[in-house]
Protein backbone atom coordinates (compact mmCIF):
# COMPACT_ATOMS: atom_id res chain seq x y z
CA UNK A 1 0.00 0.00 0.00
CA UNK A 2 1.64 3.26 -1.05
CA UNK A 3 2.11 6.08 1.41
CA UNK A 4 1.74 9.70 0.46
CA UNK A 5 2.84 12.95 2.02
CA UNK A 6 0.47 14.79 4.31
CA UNK A 7 -1.76 17.42 2.71
CA UNK A 8 -3.84 20.15 4.31
CA UNK A 9 -7.04 18.22 3.51
CA UNK A 10 -5.85 15.46 5.90
CA UNK A 11 -5.65 17.65 9.00
CA UNK A 12 -9.14 17.03 10.36
CA UNK A 13 -9.30 13.26 9.83
CA UNK A 14 -5.83 12.65 11.26
CA UNK A 15 -6.63 14.75 14.32
CA UNK A 16 -9.76 12.66 14.80
CA UNK A 17 -7.90 9.36 14.33
CA UNK A 18 -5.26 10.37 16.87
CA UNK A 19 -7.81 11.53 19.44
CA UNK A 20 -9.99 8.44 19.00
CA UNK A 21 -6.99 6.16 19.44
CA UNK A 22 -5.91 7.90 22.63
CA UNK A 23 -9.46 7.71 23.96
CA UNK A 24 -9.58 3.97 23.20
CA UNK A 25 -6.47 3.51 25.36
CA UNK A 26 -7.63 5.84 28.17
CA UNK A 27 -4.83 8.27 27.27
CA UNK A 28 -6.88 11.39 26.48
CA UNK A 29 -5.04 13.19 29.25
CA UNK A 30 -3.03 16.41 29.61
CA UNK A 31 0.60 15.95 28.65
CA UNK A 32 -0.20 13.87 25.55
CA UNK A 33 -0.58 14.71 21.88
CA UNK A 34 -4.35 14.76 22.58
CA UNK A 35 -3.91 18.34 23.77
CA UNK A 36 -1.26 19.51 21.28
CA UNK A 37 -2.10 22.94 19.90
CA UNK A 38 -1.22 21.85 16.37
CA UNK A 39 -3.10 18.52 16.34
CA UNK A 40 -5.57 19.70 13.70
CA UNK A 41 -2.95 21.67 11.72
CA UNK A 42 -0.39 18.93 11.20
CA UNK A 43 0.28 19.98 7.61
CA UNK A 44 1.60 23.33 8.90
CA UNK A 45 3.86 21.69 11.48
CA UNK A 46 5.39 19.28 8.97
CA UNK A 47 6.37 22.05 6.55
CA UNK A 48 9.43 22.77 8.69
CA UNK A 49 12.90 21.67 7.67
CA UNK A 50 13.81 18.00 8.25
CA UNK A 51 10.19 17.07 8.99
CA UNK A 52 7.71 14.90 7.12
CA UNK A 53 4.43 13.11 7.75
CA UNK A 54 3.08 10.22 5.69
CA UNK A 55 -0.56 9.33 5.28
CA UNK A 56 -1.84 5.80 4.85
CA UNK A 57 -4.93 5.44 2.69
CA UNK A 58 -7.06 2.41 1.95
CA UNK A 59 -9.71 2.59 -0.77
CA UNK A 60 -9.55 6.39 -0.69
CA UNK A 61 -9.99 6.67 3.08
CA UNK A 62 -7.27 7.89 5.45
CA UNK A 63 -6.63 5.11 7.95
CA UNK A 64 -3.50 6.40 9.67
CA UNK A 65 -0.14 8.05 9.44
CA UNK A 66 3.24 8.71 10.98
CA UNK A 67 5.68 11.60 11.09
CA UNK A 68 9.26 12.53 11.81
CA UNK A 69 10.20 15.90 13.19
CA UNK A 70 13.25 17.56 14.67
CA UNK A 71 13.77 16.97 18.37
CA UNK A 72 17.10 18.55 19.21
CA UNK A 73 20.32 18.86 17.28
CA UNK A 74 20.89 15.69 15.29
CA UNK A 75 18.03 13.84 17.00
CA UNK A 76 14.81 13.24 15.09
CA UNK A 77 11.57 12.11 16.67
CA UNK A 78 9.10 9.54 15.39
CA UNK A 79 5.76 11.24 15.96
CA UNK A 80 2.06 10.47 15.84
CA UNK A 81 2.07 6.92 14.50
CA UNK A 82 -1.61 6.03 14.59
CA UNK A 83 -3.78 3.62 12.62
CA UNK A 84 -7.52 3.22 13.02
CA UNK A 85 -8.41 0.27 15.24
CA UNK A 86 -10.14 -1.67 12.45
CA UNK A 87 -6.96 -1.69 10.33
CA UNK A 88 -4.42 -2.54 13.02
CA UNK A 89 -2.55 -5.84 12.89
CA UNK A 90 -2.25 -5.86 9.09
CA UNK A 91 1.37 -4.72 8.79
CA UNK A 92 0.60 -1.07 8.07
CA UNK A 93 2.61 0.16 11.05
CA UNK A 94 5.67 -1.53 9.56
CA UNK A 95 5.20 0.42 6.32
CA UNK A 96 5.04 3.65 8.28
CA UNK A 97 8.04 2.80 10.47
CA UNK A 98 10.16 1.82 7.49
CA UNK A 99 9.37 5.13 5.77
CA UNK A 100 9.97 7.14 8.94
CA UNK A 101 13.29 5.44 9.65
CA UNK A 102 14.53 5.84 6.09
CA UNK A 103 13.77 9.56 6.29
CA UNK A 104 15.33 9.82 9.75
CA UNK A 105 18.57 8.17 8.60
CA UNK A 106 18.88 10.79 5.85
CA UNK A 107 18.43 13.74 8.22
CA UNK A 108 19.49 12.69 11.73
CA UNK A 109 22.13 10.74 13.64
CA UNK A 110 19.56 9.18 15.98
CA UNK A 111 15.85 8.89 16.62
CA UNK A 112 13.65 9.26 19.71
CA UNK A 113 10.12 8.15 20.63
CA UNK A 114 7.91 9.12 23.57
CA UNK A 115 5.14 6.63 24.33
CA UNK A 116 3.39 4.68 27.09
CA UNK A 117 4.27 1.33 28.66
CA UNK A 118 0.61 0.30 28.28
CA UNK A 119 0.89 0.43 24.46
CA UNK A 120 2.41 -3.05 24.26
CA UNK A 121 1.94 -3.63 20.53
CA UNK A 122 3.45 -0.27 19.62
CA UNK A 123 6.41 -0.81 21.92
CA UNK A 124 7.10 -4.26 20.47
CA UNK A 125 7.05 -2.65 17.02
CA UNK A 126 9.57 0.00 18.06
CA UNK A 127 11.83 -2.57 19.72
CA UNK A 128 11.75 -4.72 16.57
CA UNK A 129 13.36 -1.77 14.76
CA UNK A 130 16.18 -1.49 17.28
CA UNK A 131 14.83 1.14 19.68
CA UNK A 132 16.09 0.78 23.24
CA UNK A 133 14.41 2.01 26.42
CA UNK A 134 15.73 5.05 28.25
CA UNK A 135 15.28 5.57 31.97
CA UNK A 136 14.02 9.13 31.55
CA UNK A 137 12.91 11.47 28.75
CA UNK A 138 15.47 13.44 26.81
CA UNK A 139 15.77 17.09 27.78
CA UNK A 140 13.10 19.20 26.09
CA UNK A 141 10.26 16.68 26.22
CA UNK A 142 6.85 18.25 25.56
CA UNK A 143 4.69 15.27 26.51
CA UNK A 144 5.08 14.99 30.25
CA UNK A 145 2.46 12.28 30.67
CA UNK A 146 4.47 9.74 28.67
CA UNK A 147 6.15 7.07 30.79
CA UNK A 148 8.27 5.29 28.16
CA UNK A 149 11.11 6.77 26.11
CA UNK A 150 12.92 4.96 23.33
CA UNK A 151 16.10 5.80 21.44
CA UNK A 152 17.93 4.51 18.39
CA UNK A 153 21.27 5.56 16.93
CA UNK A 154 21.97 5.12 13.24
Amino acid sequence: MPLRKLEERDNQILGEIIRRSLEEHDLAIPGTVYYDDNLFQLSDYYKQDKAQYWVLEKEGQVIGGCGVGPYRGQIGEIQKLYIVKEEQGKGYAHLLMQQALAFSKEHYASCYIETFASLNKANRLYESYGFKALEAPLEGSEHGACDTWLYKEF
